[in-house]
């Protein structure tokens, strides 16, 4: 029996894939618990259908992430600090911070998770923080700490 995953099912394939199983295993437990639909063909059309638009979200996500990691490359970010003695930040400097400069200054949201920043940023200077923008793109950006 040929049936359309709608969920991905241990042993047996991911979401959308077409696969063959037995008659009792596809009418007794995949069919009834809605985990697979009959491999008809208005539902390989739907199926196809999915397929494409499912491709082109992610083209077009792919393309707004270079357009962002662009941005982001070209963008000299200023965060202003307490400091001490030597310019040494009193804490640290953290990615929220370096978020919300980001969007106050250019108005780009970045989510602060996706910030980089390899060590902790504890001196009065211009560090470069990876973004990664989307699983295939990571932007670099010029950060500027300076003293309030």
């Amino acid at each position: 029996m040929k049936v359309i995953l709608l969920e991905d099912v241990k042993k047996v394939g991911k979401k959308g894939e077409l696969v063959n199983v037995s008659e009792g295993y596809g009418n007794n437990f995949l069919l009834p618990k809605k985990l697979a639909v009959e491999a008809t063909k208005s539902n390989m059309n739907e199926l196809e259908l999915k397929k494409k638009a499912d491709d082109k979200r992610k083209k077009e996500e792919y393309e707004e992430a270079l357009a962002l990691a662009e941005k982001l490359n070209e963008i000299e970010v200023k965060v202003a600090v307490k400091t001490g003695d030597n310019g040494k930040v009193f804490g640290s400097v953290t990615t929220k911070e370096i978020g919300e400069a980001l969007e106050k200054q250019f108005g780009i949201k970045v989510d602060k998770k996706k910030m980089v920043l390899g060590d902790s940023i504890k001196m009065v200077g211009t560090r470069t923080v990876k973004v990664k923008v989307h699983p295939k793109v990571t932007a670099e950006m010029t950060v500027k700490i300076v003293e309030a």
